[in-house]
């Protein structure tokens, strides 16, 4: 299960998968979700499914709409000591401090603000970033995506809406090990392992307690074609009902913060 949001019409919106967006209203009006999944796998499908029902999977990158930013592009430059680690299939990448949650707070702050923005590219091959990055345009709705969006307060305050996809623990696993396998060469005996060591108890322990903080969980994932679909027609009523039209000559001018925490929702860890 994983978290994931979007941002959309000048909101951000955020969503929680167990592997795991909010909605602000910046300089022009703009949304942001995050999804939160069981794995990297679902979250991914999810939000390429909505783009892809959206429409915007084949609007040029200038001028979409509707973009996925996904947690996993920020992961922490690794350290020699790490990086040997992760090289034997001995580093924790599904623990909190494995982010790099300093710049997933500035970036995703400064695509609310109107900025165009780069995004770091992460190579799970060799455990590091690579010198290239993703250039984000301004939209109107940006769906943020990954195993622990909701962790964070910080982060987590950003969201105007959060959405947590959930599946069973078999299909997480066997989806797992077919991606490892076929993107990441690694072989069955690591996977397991690591699945076993540090995957399933970081689950347990950061990703599944906060499903509290989901405003709407999404069983079986991207096969949940109901509540995809829904998701789809509330975005496509953010996108036509004027709350985000481009401006050529810069962006609305307000702001609404965040929603008012309320004093029945902790403030600290999520468990």
């Amino acid at each position: 299960m994983q978290p994931w949001g979007f941002w959309a019409g000048g909101m951000l919106l955020g969503a929680a998968f167990t592997r795991e967006r909010p909605v602000v209203m910046p300089l022009k009006h703009f949304s942001c979700c995050a999804f939160e999944t069981t794995n990297s796998w679902l979250k991914s499908s999810v939000c390429s499914k909505i783009v892809q029902l959206l429409g915007q999977n084949e609007v040029d990158y200038r001028q979409k709409q509707v973009v996925i930013v996904s947690q996993d592009s920020f992961y922490r430059v690794l350290t020699s000591e790490q990086k040997s680690k992760a090289l034997k299939g001995q580093f924790n990448f599904d623990h909190p401090d494995a982010f790099d949650n300093e710049l997933i707070v500035k970036t995703l702050k400064e695509i609310t603000e109107g900025k165009t923005v780069q995004i770091p590219v992460y190579d799970f091959v060799s455990h590091s970033r690579k010198e290239e990055t993703v250039t984000v345009y301004p939209a109107d709705v940006v769906l943020f995506e990954g195993i622990l969006a909701f962790y964070s307060q910080e982060v987590r305050d950003l969201f105007r809406m959060k959405l947590f996809v959930d599946t069973d623990a078999d299909t997480r696993l066997s989806r797992r090990v077919l991606r490892d396998i076929s993107e990441r060469g690694r072989d069955l005996e690591q996977i397991l392992s690591q699945y076993i060591t540090f995957v399933k108890p970081a689950f347990e322990e950061f990703c599944l307690p906060t499903k509290k903080y989901a405003d709407v969980i999404i069983p079986r994932g991207a096969d949940n074609e109901v509540a995809i679909n829904l998701i789809v027609q509330h975005i496509q009523d953010i996108l036509n009902g004027g709350l985000s039209k481009r401006q050529s000559n810069g962006y609305l001018n307000g702001y609404t913060p965040p929603r008012q925490r309320q004093p029945s929702e902790s403030s600290s860890r999520p468990h």
